[in-house]
């Protein structure tokens, strides 16, 4: 069995880390970019709730049907005819 040491996924953390500390920089600790017209972009709260709630509402649409075919499926219907298949491998 392949067993991970762990070495494949320190660049992945170490990209991670910097992309959020360069982010993090900018938005906290670089007073060149902190005018008041970039403000506006941060506190948009009702786009925020639209593009959170419309994805969420069409994941449901989608869930409920499939969640009844996923039942249906289950239900035991008494068969008319039975087919037995045995099979062998590696004799």
């Amino acid at each position: 069995m392949y067993r991970s040491e762990g070495g494949e996924k320190r660049p992945i953390l170490i990209f991670v880390l910097v992309i959020m500390g360069r982010t993090l920089y900018y938005f906290n600790y670089n007073p060149q970019h902190a005018d008041i017209s970039s403000r506006s972009v941060v506190h948009g709260t009702a786009i925020e709730i639209i593009w959170t709630a419309v994805p969420s509402l069409i994941l449901v649409i989608v869930a409920l049907p499939s969640f009844a075919l996923l039942y249906s499926i289950d239900e035991v219907i008494d068969a008319s005819l039975t087919v037995k298949c045995v099979g062998h491998q590696w004799y």
